[in-house]
This record gives C-alpha cells, structure tokens and sequence, in this order.
C-alpha cells in the first residue's frame, strides 16, 4: 500500500495558483490533501517487532524499504518512525529501527 493509497485530490483553483495555472493552461491544479498522521505511542514501538540497522555512507531509505518490505515506497514508514523528514537528516552511525511487520507499522501511524 502506497503513502498515497486512500488519499483525498483536491482542486485548486485560488488566485495564488494562477501563474502555474496560466503557465500549464489548465483551470485547476490538482494535489493531494496533507495527511494527518501521528507519533506511535512508547507501548506501541514497545509491541512492535524491529530491526536495528546502523546507518553508514551510502544507505538509502528506499533500499531499506525494498530489502525489508520487498517495496521501495515505504521510505516514508522508516524515516517516520525514526524521526526523521529525509534521509540527508540521518547522520553516519545513526541507529534506525525498522519495524518487520508493515502492517503493524501502518496501523500505528494510522495510516
């Protein structure tokens, strides 16, 4: 499941939006609303199984993601769950836990 899956389009069609819309010749810009998504709760990372992986030169959220879930599109559930809003944020020598069930993951963020 995709971070997009079961998110809500929105049309936009404010004044703010009319350069692009003039520059791309459509009436509308079309985006994804912003999700509202929490921080799991210390009994919830505590229930959740994970892996610890020692961040070094080279790593990539999306290559984690695919090594662990077989899906390089949940990066996001791995920095989430770390803290971090990027990958250029996690320093060398970082510990990530990744959570194994991404399922159990997604329930927790409420996503």
């Amino acid at each position: 499941m995709p971070r997009y899956n079961k998110r809500v389009i929105l049309t936009n069609a404010s004044e703010y939006y009319a350069p692009l819309r003039e520059s791309r010749n459509v009436r509308a810009i079309k985006h994804y609303a912003t999700p509202r998504m929490r921080n799991p709760t210390v009994a919830q990372r505590a229930a959740i199984l994970t892996n610890k992986h020692i961040w070094k030169y080279g790593d990539r959220l999306y290559n984690l993601s695919h090594t662990y879930y077989g899906d390089p599109t949940f990066w996001w559930v791995i920095a989430w769950w770390n803290g971090y809003g990027i990958e250029g944020d996690i320093k060398t020598g970082a510990i990530l836990y990744i959570p194994i069930d991404i399922a159990s993951a997604l329930k927790a963020l409420e996503v």
